[in-house]
Order: structure tokens, then sequence, then C-alpha cells
């Protein structure tokens, strides 16, 4: 009997590329799905201290919906770092300008905060629109 735990190699690490469509679905949904791939948890092979997962592409971003009260309460802010510049910006404003920006945010947050995490985030392409530049490389549609 072998009580070793199997380590994913990096030469073993086979990566595909997944479309998820966000029409009518909700942001934290989409958001929650595309970490899970990113980071691979969806494979066997899953190792949380390599990046195992695979490439996720999100298109139709400005007709995922968010649920209850949160395009008029929910806030992003960031700081530009001179005093008193705390910026905020509302969700509704956020959908209608920059939803590309709402879903990254929203995949950012579920993915680990260090340099894996961000190693991770450079897989994934996020679309408003249904069109993306990713034909090449033959998605997969990915359903949840």
């Amino acid at each position: 009997m072998n009580n070793t735990t199997y380590s994913v190699k990096k030469s073993e690490i086979e990566r595909k590329w997944y479309i998820i469509d966000a029409e009518n679905k909700p942001l934290g949904r989409v958001a929650s799905e595309a970490a899970k791939l990113l980071r691979g948890k969806h494979k066997p092979t899953f190792t949380p201290n390599m990046d195992v997962g695979d490439y996720v592409i999100i298109i139709n971003c400005s007709k995922a919906i968010l649920t209850g009260k949160k395009l008029d309460q929910k806030e992003y802010t960031h700081f530009t770092g001179y005093i008193g510049n705390m910026k905020r910006t509302s969700a509704r404003t956020m959908m209608e300008t920059k939803p590309e920006k709402a879903m990254m945010i929203a995949v950012k947050g579920m993915l680990p905060h260090n340099s894996l995490g961000r190693q991770m985030l450079t897989k994934l392409r996020v679309y408003a629109d249904a069109e993306h530049e990713n034909a090449a490389q033959k998605p997969e549609v990915w359903k949840f």
C-alpha cells in the first residue's frame, strides 16, 4: 500500500480553454465558477500550491444580473494614494460603464490573495458583449 500523496509536475499540466456566457446569470455565480476553473479545482490533479487551472473567457458581462438591492446599494471603492481620495462607484454605474471591470473584481476576490492568485488572474479574459478574440484557441462552452 502506497501512502504518498500525488503531486502534479509542471510538465504534466494540461490547460484547456473554457467559455462562460454570463447572460441572465448572477454576477457572483459566474465569478465563482470562473475562479474554480482558473484554480483548477475541477481537475483530479488539483494541487493547492501550483497553478494547474485552465484559461477562462467570460462573455456578455454587460448582461449579467445583480440580485436583490445590490445594483443600488453595492459600492466599489479604490484609494488613489492621496489624503481624502477614496473614490466610490455604485454598482449601477459600474455595470453601465465598465461591466468587465466589475466581473474582474469579483473573480479576483475569489482567488488566493498572493502571487499564485495574480498568476491565475492572467488566464482570465473578460468581454462586455458576445464577441471575443480567442476563437483560435477553440474554447469549450462551460455549463453550470
